[in-house]
């Protein structure tokens, strides 16, 4: 069974229309939430379990993927090509540290060098809309300036004033321009985006993906498929250790704390985003980062390659006792009441982009509540709590109905 691609199935809605093949490649390619599947039980063991009373027709099935911590950038590495495409394949997890976000360097690689077509990345398609784009406003623009021109020439010979028409046959408009790209075998593209890995396997892959301490802490605890390894102490494949979940989530926290002071912190900042992100995740959303546009993360409702995100989150820390706040060492964002310029600015950016923007607010348990032995485990996410406010722009223009 293969741990990337779930089993091929039978065409849907989408086929013979246009971007139909590539919508049903996608919903076949990226068919799983999460690195978790369930498969079939085993007629013995089912039989075991009917006797029993218990009626087991499937069992979970958890491949486990490879990664290394790096302090310095604090991340977490996915240096193996399968485990890479297995976790954003399922779920999004990460980004190429190559590309833009899905791992695609060595698609991109193999393009350059094929000259029999090619099959488009993301990363290429996008860079090609963009040069379509700026080409059609080169076109229309040089396209205006000729009917100027042609105005001009009417006054100066006959003397009659024509206004320059700024639509008509003259002018090429987004539904009628097309690209005049001259046909050449190397920019023909596929009709799918399937398994680059799959082609050219001699050629070495140096790209890794990318993790987050929220996302390898979420994939590690949270649905354990994800082993971890220091890099200070990997030496060879034979010798090296995986870290505990207690290495892990004492790790994680003093990323914040090198010292290894202020271990006893609730508001450690590792705790308060990963609350925020464990949160949306454990409701099925796709959390990725949200700072191309100012906030924390961007929530998707299946990922990226289908839609865009749907919601930008600000993750506003709130100290259940204020006495928290006055001694802590960290310098968390939006913990001071924010000014108006600053909420007008990020609302206005997201509403732009079509987005909601969410103020998703951790409240912080206090330390005279709640015992600092809890930080030696996750037993103390339990103790926070997420409370959202969702703020919309207000356009009278748009908004009458």
């Amino acid at each position: 069974m293969s741990l990337i691609n779930p089993p091929a199935k039978g065409s849907g809605k989408g086929k013979g229309r246009a971007g139909g093949a590539q919508r049903n490649d996608n919903n076949r390619i990226y068919a799983y939430p999460l690195p978790i599947l369930f498969e079939p039980a085993p007629l013995q063991s089912n039989a075991v379990f009917k006797k029993i009373g218990l009626d087991v027709t499937t069992r979970v099935f958890k491949p486990q993927s490879e990664a290394i911590f790096d302090e310095v950038t604090r991340s977490v590495w996915v240096t193996s090509r399968e485990h890479s495409m297995l976790l954003w394949r399922r779920g999004f997890f990460g980004k190429g540290d190559l590309s833009r976000s899905e791992p695609t360097w060595l698609a991109r690689q193999q393009n350059t060098q094929r000259v029999d077509g090619k099959q488009l990345t993301s990363e290429e398609m996008t860079a090609r809309r963009r040069a379509e784009r700026q080409q059609f406003k080169l076109d229309r623009a040089k396209a205006i300036a000729a009917v100027a021109e042609e105005a001009e020439v009417i006054f100066a010979t006959e003397g009659r004033v024509v206004v320059p028409a700024l639509t008509g046959p003259a002018i090429p408009s987004a539904a009628t321009w097309r690209l005049n790209r001259p046909s050449k075998p190397d920019e023909t593209v596929g009709n799918n985006l399937l398994d680059p890995i799959d082609n050219h396997q001699s050629e070495e892959d140096v790209e890794h993906l990318q993790l987050t301490l929220q996302e390898a802490f979420f994939l590690s605890w949270g649905i354990d498929c994800l082993t971890i390894f220091n890099s200070h102490t990997v030496c060879t494949i034979d010798q090296r250790a995986s870290m505990t979940l207690q290495e892990i989530w004492q790790t994680f926290q003093g990323i914040h704390h090198p010292l290894n002071t202020h271990s006893d912190r609730f508001d450690n900042p590792f705790l308060v985003y990963y609350v925020a992100y464990h949160h949306y995740r454990s409701l099925g959303w796709v959390v990725k980062s949200g700072i191309k546009f100012c906030v924390d993360y961007l929530l998707y409702k299946r990922g990226p390659v289908f839609s865009h995100a749907e919601f930008a989150v600000v993750v506003c820390p709130v100290y259940e006792d204020p006495d928290d706040q006055a001694t802590s060492p960290f310098s968390l964002p939006n913990v001071e009441p924010f000014t108006w310029s600053w909420l007008s600015t990020i609302n206005r950016v997201n509403s732009q982009v079509q987005k909601t923007l969410i103020l998703s607010y951790v409240t912080i348990p206090a330390r005279s509540r709640v015992s600092a032995k809890l930080l030696e485990s996750p037993a103390c996410l339990s103790h926070y709590s997420v409370r959202e406010v969702v703020l919309r722009r207000f356009i009278p223009a748009r908004m009458r109905d």
